[in-house]
């Protein structure tokens, strides 16, 4: 009886110690998708320190994305390269190998929607700042009102879609 104590409490310590390993930390990557079908890669360029940039990264990795994170020295440079105007600007950026821009807390529905139907001379999509409740920067029950811009590639925008929160 001890021998058999002793096998189940060994595993057991070895379950809980894997299910105990933190993975409330960003990885390099988001969960892997690459299994299922349609799901869209992308390169997201952030900060290292920006946790609110990691909760976007993990969010769109479990809505049909996977992302490979970076952590470029001069991530200014690297939107300035991209074409991105300051404007329009947030704390990240996410590039599809197709070479389409989503600068900040875009939600993945309208990214999806972006990549299903992608309008002429589009550059990408923006949501400037850092607006409270979208995605990577829920806050309880607050919520700002925002819009998702498409970045034409002539440097203009309009609006995409509007994000209206009752309440």
């Amino acid at each position: 009886m001890k021998k058999i104590l002793e096998q189940t409490f060994a595993a057991l310590a070895i379950a809980l110690l894997v299910a105990c390993v933190d993975n409330s930390t960003e990885s390099a990557s988001a969960p892997s998708n690459a299994a299922q079908p349609n799901i869209v890669q992308l390169d997201a360029y952030k900060s290292p320190t920006c946790q609110c940039c990691g909760r976007w990264v993990n969010y769109i990795g479990s809505n049909g994305f996977e992302a490979t994170t970076h952590h470029p020295a001069d991530l200014n440079g690297i939107k300035r390269k991209l074409g991105i105007a300051q404007q329009y600007q947030s704390c990240h950026t996410g590039v599809s190998k197709e070479g389409y821009i989503f600068e900040g807390h875009i939600p993945a529905k309208i990214m999806q929607r972006f990549l299903a139907d992608k309008p002429k001379d589009a550059l990408g999509l923006a949501v400037p700042g850092m607006p409270v409740g979208s995605p990577g920067m829920e806050m309880g029950d607050r919520y700002d009102d925002y819009d998702v811009l498409l970045l034409k590639k002539d440097g203009s925008s309009e609006v995409y879609e509007r994000i209206r929160h009752k309440g």
